[in-house]
């Protein structure tokens, strides 16, 4: 029983270490990507790295654009690459900027879009010290329009 327990601690400690490493991953994946950011206007820049549900990181940077309400944020440029090349399930994204004091956090329309794909993978919001603040994309956009929405009885079903 002993020895039982002490290997599942074992494999516990084996897990935390590897879900560590693909955190550690993808928050220095999100921070090199402020330096591909386009942010003549701004200035201010932020880089995201995507971890897809079969390990594999795909990365964004904001892309900003003369005309603001078609500029593109870090999330959603991860997210939009991560879809075109086949992905559509995901364990979590590392999002960054240059905010000393601050988190960095999802603007609204980054909140909708990730949980197209879900409510419940990890969102790790990072400062350059590499330290962060998780949570779900669900605890973002509580009460959120989500695909199954659209599945729900409607009182005009012809509508």
């Amino acid at each position: 029983m002993i020895r039982e327990l002490l290997d599942w601690q074992l494999f516990c400690i084996q897990l935390s270490s590897y879900i560590d490493l693909d955190v550690q991953k993808i928050i220095q994946a999100s921070h090199e990507m402020k330096e591909k950011a386009y942010c003549p206007y701004s200035k201010f820049r932020v880089g995201a790295a995507l971890l897809c549900q079969d390990g594999t990181v795909i990365t964004g940077c904001n892309v900003e654009n003369a005309s603001y309400g078609l500029t593109i944020c870090a999330e959603r440029c991860a997210l939009t690459k991560a879809v075109s090349e086949g992905h559509r399930r995901f364990k979590a994204i590392a999002i960054s900027s240059d905010l000393k004091t601050s988190f960095i956090v999802p603007c609204g329309a980054c909140r909708q879009f990730m949980v197209e794909f879900g409510t419940d993978w990890n969102v790790y919001m990072t400062k350059p010290d590499d330290t962060y603040k998780l949570l779900k994309t669900g605890e973002l956009l509580p009460l959120s329009f989500v695909p199954e929405s659209l599945e729900e009885e409607r009182i005009n079903p012809k509508a």
